[in-house]
Parts: structure tokens; C-alpha cells; sequence
């Protein structure tokens, strides 16, 4: 079981209520624009969109907002930034590794973002392949238990090309190749399976275990990148038991 997963996935359920809240529409109808301005505004053919508008209406994100971000990438509506994608590599607390997404149009205040924060907080700038061979694209779907076991989640997907099922305590991860994140959601879909988000991400190959005061500075480092407006995703290879969350949630 992945710790960050699991924390990552908490995290997400309560920054649709924190204070945050803003900052996280901002990026997810960054996402959507980006996803229309690539592959085009059409939904049904354009699986990248789809999953976008998904999470993003799954975060509670006004649907006038969606359609407006969807109608600027794909040019029927005036405003859409030339929004870049750039990776940065770097370490953290504990020697963990990062990788730290930015969405921009302007990548030497993105650069100058991300530096500042690693190095307030106990990380290092590192140089490009130094840190990015510890992770492999994968598909990943996050899908609430409510009541779902894991035998009628493998059923589902098994045959869609799903990898792995990983049980993160109130959901299930379910893992696939990233050629293969349309099926596995189609047939979730199929099976009448609700899901919280399916994307393409970084998944760690190997991962570092934190104790409690590791974790406090990793979470502290994640949520001042977070704060950038830059910074769009954020993957990093710590793994925390759940007896360090317990302690950190208490």
C-alpha cells in the first residue's frame, strides 16, 4: 500500500472544504483548458477532457466555470493563456523524492517558485533524470468503497487491463497502464461503479518510510508548493504507516 496515496487521497476530500478551496478550482479548470486546448473541446473524443471536467465537477466545481475553461482551450472563447507544462525533480526531508508538475505561462517565476520552497523547507533543487527514474507513468483511478468490496472491484476491471487494487482505507486505487485508463474507466462505468478520479500520474517504484517528524516537514514542503500558483501536481516517493497518520491526524 502506497502511504502517500492514502494520504494524498484524505487530503483531496478535505480541500473541498479548506480554505483553499479557490486555489484548487483555479487549477482544475487549468487542467480542463489545457485538456481542451490539446486534444480539442469535444468530451467524447477527447478521454484527457473527459476525465478532467470529471474531477473537476467531482471537486464541486461550477459547471459554468468547466464550460468556459473548455470553450478558451479549444479557441470558441477569447482568453486562454499559452500554458506550458514544465517537470521539476528535487528531494525533500528525508531524502524523498520529488517531482513537482507546473502548469505556466511564465517559467522563470515557476522555476524561481519552486526553488524558493524547497529550500526554505528542508529540500534541494535537483538536476534533470536525477529523480523522475524513481517513478513510472501509470493510470490511476480512485474509487470509494461505499460499500464495494474489493473481489466486485476486481471483477470489474480485471479484464479492462487493471494491474493492481490497492485498499487506502475509505477507497480503493486501482492501478493500469496508462494505455489502458479508458478502459478500466469504461468499464467501472459499465459495472454502474462510481469513481472519484481517474488520471494518468507518477507512481513511485520504490519508497522511502517516514517517521512522524519526517512526515510533519513533508507535509509542510507539499502544502507550500501547493500554494504556488504555478505548481499543478505534485508526486513524491514517501510511504507513511498508518500509525504516523494517526498520530499527525490526532
Amino acid at each position: 500500500m502506497s502511504g502517500h496515496s492514502k494520504w494524498a487521497t484524505t487530503k483531496h476530500k478535505k480541500a473541498v472544504i479548506d480554505a483553499k478551496r479557490g486555489k484548487m478550482f483555479a487549477k482544475l479548470i487549468k487542467n480542463v483548458e489545457v485538456a481542451a486546448r490539446i486534444g480539442g473541446g469535444d468530451p467524447a473524443g477527447n478521454p484527457t477532457l473527459y476525465d478532467a471536467i470529471q474531477k473537476a465537477k467531482k471537486s464541486s466545481v461550477p459547471n459554468n466555470n468547466i464550460d468556459n475553461a473548455v470553450k478558451r482551450g479549444s479557441g470558441l472563447e477569447a482568453g486562454g493563456a499559452d500554458w506550458q507544462t514544465i517537470m521539476y525533480e528535487g528531494y525533500g526531508p528525508n531524502g524523498v523524492a520529488m517531482l513537482i508538475e507546473c502548469l505556466t505561462d511564465n517559467r522563470n517565476r515557476a522555476a524561481t517558485e519552486v526553488r524558493t520552497a524547497l529550500t526554505r523547507n528542508g529540500g534541494t533543487f535537483a538536476d534533470a533524470g536525477s529523480v523522475s527514474y524513481l517513478f513510472n507513468r501509470k493510470g490511476v483511478i480512485i474509487v470509494p468503497k461505499a460499500g464495494l468490496s474489493e473481489d466486485d472491484l476486481m471483477l470489474a476491471v480485471l479484464d479492462a487491463g487493471a494491474e493492481e487494487i490497492n485498499d487506502l482505507g475509505d477507497s480503493f486505487e486501482v492501478v493500469s497502464e496508462p494505455t489502458d485508463l479508458v478502459a478500466v474507466r469504461t468499464a467501472l462505468q459499465d459495472a454502474g461503479i462510481d469513481y472519484d478520479s481517474a488520471e494518468s500520474s507518477l507512481v513511485p517504484t520504490m519508497t522511502v518510510p517516514v517517521d512522524e517528524d519526517a512526515a510533519r516537514k513533508v507535509f509542510k514542503l507539499i502544502d507550500v508548493l501547493e500554494d504556488c500558483d504555478d505548481v499543478q501536481n505534485i508526486y513524491a516517493n514517501f510511504d507513511v504507516s498508518d500509525e504516523v497518520m494517526a498520530a499527525i491526524d490526532a
